[in-house]
């Protein structure tokens, strides 16, 4: 396709697009274009695109895709942009399809418990609308008040409790998406249960955007949860923490969220938004207890009890829920806050939680041997491991450490029978570990899916796959 690529005139790609979409839905200001060329990933290679279209209809989409056929113009498919792996990055000569205009919800069916909603509807927004229906949609990753469900679907997103409630693919019924030929096609269903034909639906969830558009998604909800407790305990070092987490699940107990975070964190959130949450320790623990009544209150207990016996110097059950959610809210603005003080490098490994202590104690030693500060974050209760690495912009080796500390992680993850990424996806940081991590037969396999869905390979090309 870059031959195509070359031997095209770009002006005619950009007239049959304008023929064939509304009014102010194709963009070619320079900076514009560059705003929406990227994801949150850093160091992550970015294109320079041809256009942008904002998409605002399924039509939209096909005529976009249909039109990059014609031409061989790469097209990579965008939300909110808050990935972290470079999966929304733009190819040189490229479109640049942004989909957060899509961003209808159109039906909430509380007998169903289903909602039908656009790529573009922000995760928060949907969160909100179905809670007045007595619903719940649980995927709730870091980025929840501004990611889109089409980019958690791509990236299959988990959150801080999908320990119990588990990561989006759980919860997409169905998909209508636009294949690699232009093609409008529905996938899944609406039903409860259904086992019609090969399971497609969960084949484009966590593809990224390489095998299929989605234009529309059909959710599963649940009922709002019980009103939860927190558990808060503090310990000396992030390996204490994960034998605390091993703890937990050694004694059969299941909370809705267990994440970890790291004075590094604490401190970056405190220095940017004043909330006075760091704290005498290095590490903290929180967990979320939702079972409800008298058996919640026994779990929490329990929960408090394994953050003692693992050698916490502190742990409660917080009965101030401001003071609970203020430390789910630190969590959740670690990375951002962490920002503000350098390029942040992040890490998305998960490793069976067995060897939770061990990745951490391994984290740390990497940190020591290439001179790189590391800060942690983590959806602990599943092995979820999300470290840091701050890069000192003015240190010209910095990046280059952070780069080997980065590739270490990785190793050390496989080593321990994990794999490269849990929730973020493989983008472009990712491809090198997943082919460490997968065999030459299984990428193969992949490679046939991915030409028979995209025969063209204009669907967010060099992602995911590593190079043959």
């Amino acid at each position: 396709m870059a031959g195509m690529a070359a031997e095209r005139d770009d002006e005619v790609v950009l007239q049959a697009l304008r023929a064939r979409l509304p009014d102010r839905a194709l963009v070619t200001d320079p900076d514009v274009v560059a705003g929406l060329s990227h994801d949150d990933a850093e160091w992550a290679a970015v294109g320079r695109p041809l256009a942008v279209v904002r998409a605002r209809s399924t039509a939209d989409v096909a005529a976009v895709v249909q039109v990059a056929v014609e031409h061989g113009v790469p097209v990579v498919p965008r939300g909110a942009g808050t990935g972290l792996s470079g999966g929304a990055n733009a190819v040189d000569g490229g479109l640049v399809l942004d989909l957060s205009g899509m961003d209808a919800i159109t039906r909430i069916d509380p007998l169903e418990r289903l909602a039908v909603v656009g790529p573009g509807v922000v995760n928060d927004h949907l969160r909100a609308a179905v809670a007045a229906h007595g619903l719940w949609y649980p995927p709730d990753p870091a980025s929840s008040p501004w990611s889109t469900i089409g980019g958690n679907i791509a990236t299959n997103a988990g959150g801080v409790c999908c320990v119990k409630y588990g990561v989006t693919g759980d919860y997409v019924l169905g998909l209508e998406v636009v294949t690699g030929t232009g093609e409008v096609v529905r996938l899944g269903r609406s039903t409860a249960k259904g086992v019609a034909g090969y399971d497609l639906t969960s084949l484009v969830v966590g593809s990224e955007g390489t095998l299929a558009v989605v234009t529309e998604a059909i959710l599963r909800l649940r009922p709002l949860p019980a009103p939860a407790r927190t558990v808060a305990g503090y310990f000396d070092s992030v390996v204490a923490a994960g034998e605390a987490t091993r703890r937990v699940w050694e004694a059969g107990l299941v909370p809705a969220a267990l994440e970890l975070v790291d004075r590094h964190c604490l401190a970056a959130v405190d220095a940017w938004k004043n909330m006075g949450l760091s704290l005498e320790a290095e590490v903290v623990l929180l967990a979320r207890v939702d079972d409800p009544g008298a058996a919640g209150d026994e779990t929490a207990v329990r929960v408090r009890d394994c953050f003692t016996a693992a050698g916490a110097t502190w742990a409660d059950v917080s009965a101030d829920a401001d003071e609970a959610e203020a430390l789910f809210a630190a969590r959740r603005l670690a990375y951002p806050a962490l920002e503000r003080l350098g390029p942040v490098l992040t890490e998305d490994v998960c490793v069976p939680i067995a060897a939770v202590p061990e990745m951490l104690a391994r984290i740390e030693a990497t940190g020591r041997r290439h001179g790189t500060t590391i800060a942690n974050i983590a959806h602990i209760g599943d092995g979820n491991l999300h470290p840091l690495l701050v890069v000192d912009s003015s240190d010209e080796g910095a990046r280059q450490r952070a780069e080997l500390a980065f590739d270490d992680i990785i190793s050390d993850a496989l080593a321990l029978g994990g794999t490269v990424t849990g929730e973020h996806g493989v983008g472009l940081l990712k491809r090198d570990g997943l082919a460490r991590e997968q065999s030459p037969a299984l990428l193969a396999m992949q490679r046939a899916v991915k030409a028979a869905l995209d025969p063209h390979g204009v669907l967010n090309p060099g992602k995911v796959l590593p190079p043959e």
